[in-house]
């Protein structure tokens, strides 16, 4: 909304009102029970999206660019700095065929979505191609075809609004699924099983309290967190940059070229194996480190409060209400594949819902979800499975793009 009660420049009062609502959501999540079965991470997404919708604060900024640009990739390494490394690969090679049956879930949603609404909205073959390439991979992939295909701009910006309001609800629904007895009677949930039996041990009211019990942390801590966390993504900046400037892209050159393109020039991928790299080479000095979980995770939190912000609900009334049901039966579809397949293949309910995240969102709403969850287990299983969307991505949107285009 532009215009907003606080303006896209006031640029210290956004700031505050992000850290505000964040600490809130965390500090809710920790205190009351009812707040802890919707969890911290709802709350903040959803009073982003009232306080948007409302015209409170703006739906665009440079502060929310900022969280994008810098608050994530900084909590990403703090984030995985006390994983199991070892557990990671055997995670990731057990969470990739369910990946990969999700992102089929999209392929078929797309087609259907395709058909029943060809004749309704314009220049569905361009929008398919894109969306079906955006909930495979992410937001990277969303731009890569949007430049292809060169649809017009005011349907691409259509698209983005349905997709944040699209994205929004699904995240919402997917952190309440497990809190339903029908889904855990028919699934395997060991990690939800866990957290509740921490929480009964040490007479939390909350699971997230349980989770995050009173560390031992010093000055020192934070200094080698944070420093190591800014040196890693410096490090992954200056790396992604160089390849994504010397390996060749675009539509003149082959596919190989441009997967060689999209793997190296991605930060999120680079940043995720220097993390992994260092993990392996210098365990004992990761250890010794506390706080770098808290830190990343309250970072995680501030990312939560801007994914809620541009789900701009009359926007979506005023201009694309058909875009709207175009995702959600995209979306629909993947959820009910990802879930038939996964009970069939007797995946926990846990992996099921992170690998249809980490297609909607990507990979970084997934580990969110799984930090918000106190599943710390799949945190770095989901990233190294959801960079695999960056690449298969495109691939799926060009392939369906054109196709739709023989129809339209």
């Amino acid at each position: 909304m532009e215009n907003s009660l606080i303006k896209p420049d006031d640029l210290v009062t956004l700031w505050g009102i992000i850290v505000i609502v964040a600490a809130m959501s965390i500090v809710l999540e920790q205190k009351y029970s009812w707040a802890g079965k919707l969890s911290g991470a709802i709350i903040a997404l959803v009073s982003a999206i009232i306080l948007s919708n409302t015209g409170i604060i703006p739906t665009a900024s440079p502060v929310y660019d900022a969280i994008w640009a810098f608050i994530i990739p900084l909590a990403i390494p703090l984030l995985l700095f006390h994983v199991n490394f070892k557990k990671i690969w055997q995670e990731s090679g057990r969470m990739l065929l369910i990946f990969l049956i999700s992102s089929i879930g999209t392929i078929a949603g797309t087609i259907i979505s395709f058909f029943l609404l060809k004749d309704t909205i314009p220049f569905l073959d361009r929008i398919g191609g894109m969306m079906s390439a955006s909930y495979v991979g992410g937001g990277v992939n969303f731009a890569a075809m949007t430049a292809k295909f060169d649809a017009p701009e005011d349907l691409v910006s259509a698209t983005v609004v349905a997709d944040n309001l699209m994205m929004a609800l699904v995240i919402v629904t997917l952190m309440a699924i497990p809190t339903f007895g029908f889904f855990r009677k028919r699934y395997p949930h060991p990690h939800v099983l866990q957290v509740e039996k921490d929480m009964a041990t040490d007479g939390s009211k909350t699971n997230a309290e349980s989770f995050w019990k009173r560390q031992d942390i010093s000055l020192k801590d934070i200094a080698l967190s944070l420093g190591t966390a800014f040196l890693l993504f410096v490090l992954a900046t200056k790396i992604s940059e160089f390849f994504a400037g010397v390996i060749p892209s675009g539509d003149d050159v082959n596919f190989g070229w441009n997967l060689l393109n999209g793997l190296f020039g991605d930060l999120y991928l680079i940043l995720t194996t220097l993390t992994f790299l260092a993990l392996a080479f210098f365990p004992r000095f990761f250890d010794s480190i506390n706080g770098s979980q808290e830190l990343g995770t309250f970072l995680i939190y501030l990312f939560f409060v801007v994914i809620g912000i541009p789900a701009s609900i009359p926007l979506i009334i005023q201009n694309a209400p058909l875009l709207l049901v175009f995702v959600a039966i995209i979306v629909t579809v993947n959820l009910l594949v990802s879930l038939t397949a996964g009970k069939l293949l007797k995946y926990d309910l846990e992996e099921i819902l992170l690998v249809v995240n980490a297609n909607v969102g990507g990979p970084t709403t997934a580990a969110a979800m799984a930090i918000a969850k106190g599943w710390k287990d799949l945190i770095g299983p989901i990233l190294v499975v959801g960079t695999i969307g960056y690449v298969i991505g495109n691939y799926i949107g060009t392939t369906l793009g054109l196709w739709f285009g023989t129809f339209m």
